[in-house]
């Protein structure tokens, strides 16, 4: 499973699912299938983690004229977001799973700013942020975030059931 970042938000970066699935499948992936409209794409590849980043990026830098980051993850690793969450009692919507390419700060506070009430927590290769107001009304800055992207828990409980059905 491949998420974009900066993919169909705020205006920015339009890329229609249709056409992401094409670019996936074109690239040899199998049973693609993309989940909203914010550059959610579940398919099947034999292909390493690293190969199927470097086979996508280009393929969308060769589509878009630009640099899309990509983040891949297996379906036992978006399973395992799901499963590690330590904020299962809140709200879907008000918890994201922060998905980075990198390796994940010791302290989860490292360098974040503008924190009011969020609550963060360190995942496996995730960070995990409680919005208590939402994320509308937040200032939160996070310095990882700029090398993965984030999903709301009820988006990756999608994703992990989409990508189940072809693991």
């Amino acid at each position: 499973m491949a998420l974009l970042r900066a993919v169909n938000v705020g205006g920015t970066g339009k890329l229609p699912m249709s056409v992401l699935a094409g670019i996936c499948a074109d690239a040899g992936f199998r049973q693609v299938r993309t989940h909203i409209a914010s550059g959610n794409v579940v398919f099947g590849s034999d292909g390493a983690e690293d190969v199927v980043r470097a086979t996508l990026e280009k393929r969308l830098r060769d589509h878009a004229g630009k640099d899309i980051g990509v983040v891949v993850r297996s379906a036992a690793e978006i399973a395992g977001a799901l499963a590690r969450n330590p904020f299962a009692d809140a709200p879907g919507n008000r918890v994201m799973a922060l998905f980075v390419d990198g390796p994940l700060p010791e302290d989860p506070l490292e360098g974040v700013s503008g924190i009011r009430n969020e609550e963060i927590r360190i995942g496996a290769r995730e960070l995990f942020v409680f919005y208590p107001d939402g994320m509308g009304r937040s200032k939160l800055r996070i310095p990882v975030e700029k090398h993965g992207t984030a999903r709301n828990m009820n988006t990756v409980a999608r994703l992990a059931e989409m990508s189940a059905a072809i693991a």
